[in-house]
């Protein structure tokens, strides 16, 4: 089989949109043949369940549903998905999302002409129901197609971009784990899995194609991991930049590209966590929380401030703050309250 499409779901049977990202998926213009749709309903207490059986009668054997009666998360439903996946390609696309009916026609097509194994596209936002592109955001860059030297790898292990938008030959996902029942590529029952996973995928890519067009319809709501802060998911950030430079050891980026891995965990480890925290009026502990985070990433990487991307990239009022923070974590925590306070009187914010 060609392609074998991974859709994690959980209570997605109200809004729509899980309608939407199936019809998508299951109208493509690849042959029927060529392709299925794996859905995985994620211990669901809504109609989830009903819903992919009602798809799955109606459209044979394209769809295939997976039914977990524990929480897995999206990184154990895709694991679970990869144990039963077919397809010499693999896809792994939101619930709450849609694509174009030509999505795969394309990328598949791009790679074969250009004997890659990733291929991906740009993507757009929306906030309700349409095909429509009103802004292509671009997820790659030209200057990280072709033939993977360390150069071009380097940039990809940096920055992989959303794993949604990208097609992945087996070996690129699977690695080690190829058929086992229950491969372990990503990590279970936390939020942030796809940042665990995304550089070990690009240490065994040779070669990436990429077109810049907008396929990918990311959909927006307030429920979404990205919108919401909690200790869980913060916490569950921290363990996703973990495993990150733990796999990094293990398949060499660490030791090839160190200050790519280097800034890339101080990016989701350390400076995304300690803002989002920060920003949050009710949460309790924020003090003792961000004071652990910043002793843990100074233990981590003690010259993380010299990184050049680090140096380049971070915005500098955030360079200002964190300096703060490592020389005094007190003095930071007031300065960065008062800071919001003024702020949110003056701005509203």
């Amino acid at each position: 089989m060609r392609l074998s499409v991974i859709v994690p779901v959980y209570n997605g049977a109200s809004g729509g949109t899980l309608v939407h990202c199936l019809d998508s998926l299951l109208s493509q213009t690849i042959p029927k043949s060529d392709y299925e749709v794996i859905a995985i309903d994620d211990a669901s207490t809504d109609d989830t369940l009903s819903l992919l059986r009602d798809y799955e009668k109606r459209e044979g054997g394209n769809l295939r549903v997976l039914h977990s009666e524990v929480n897995l998360r999206q990184g154990g439903a895709k694991n679970m998905g990869l144990g039963i996946a077919r397809g010499e390609w693999i896809s792994f696309i939101d619930a709450d999302d849609w694509v174009r009916t030509d999505f795969y026609e394309k990328l598949l097509t791009l790679a074969d002409e250009r004997g890659a194994d990733v291929c991906g596209c740009d993507l757009t936002r929306v906030t309700e129901y349409t095909t429509r592109v009103a802004e292509r955001i671009p997820n790659h860059t030209k200057e990280q197609e072709g033939v993977l030297d360390d150069e071009k790898k380097r940039s990809l292990v940096l920055d992989a971009g959303a794993l949604v938008v990208n097609i992945y030959k087996r070996h690129v996902v699977y690695g080690e784990e190829e058929g086992k029942e229950h491969p372990e590529v990503f990590p279970e029952h936390m939020f942030y899995e796809d940042n665990a996973a995304g550089s070990s995928f690009m240490m065994r890519a040779t070669c990436f194609a990429y077109l810049p067009e907008a396929m990918y319809f990311y959909y927006q709501h307030e429920d979404s991991t990205t919108h919401t802060v909690t200790y869980e998911r913060l916490r569950d950030r921290l363990r996703a930049a973990r495993i990150l430079l733990e796999r990094s050891k293990e398949n060499g980026a660490l030791a090839r590209f160190r200050e790519e891995i280097e800034y890339k965990y101080t990016r989701l480890f350390y400076i995304n966590t300690l803002f989002s925290a920060m920003q949050q009026k009710k949460l309790p502990g924020v003090y003792a929380f961000t004071r652990g985070v910043a002793r843990e990433m100074k233990e981590t990487f003690p010259d993380f401030e010299k990184n050049p991307y680090y140096e380049r990239e971070v915005h500098p009022e955030e360079k200002k703050l964190i300096a703060m923070q490592m020389r005094s974590h007190f003095l930071f925590y007031v300065y960065y309250r008062a800071l919001h306070a003024y702020r949110s009187v003056r701005y509203g914010k």
